[in-house]
């Protein structure tokens, strides 16, 4: 068995917490975990209502791969309300939003 040699692997950790550091890189890395977030609520209520990426874009007069990208979580933009208000009537679910607050600290 060969040894491995300790001194030549990077740990990444220092360097990404001295990114989150910098507020602007911080607020980036929130949006694109909302994104992420969103786009994973999307697919399970897909799922949920046994709908393919296609049959669930027949039901709101949308292309499967405009589906697709949106539940890729890396889609450009945050989808809209009215696109979500539909994605909830499609399948059979309630469309709702809130505001949780975290403690500051």
């Amino acid at each position: 068995m060969k040894k491995v040699n300790q001194k030549h692997i990077y740990d990444p950790e220092p360097f990404f917490k001295k990114l989150m550091k910098n507020p602007e890189v911080r607020f980036l890395v929130g949006k694109q975990v909302e994104q992420f977030n969103l786009a994973t609520a999307i697919r399970k209520a897909r799922e949920r209502a046994g709908l393919s990426q296609a049959g669930l874009a027949r039901k709101i007069g949308t292309k499967q791969s405009a589906i697709s990208r949106v539940e890729s979580g890396v889609y450009p933009s945050i989808p809209s309300v009215a696109f979500l208000q539909k994605v909830a009537v499609a399948c059979g679910a309630q469309l709702e939003i809130s505001f949780e607050f975290r403690k500051a600290g």
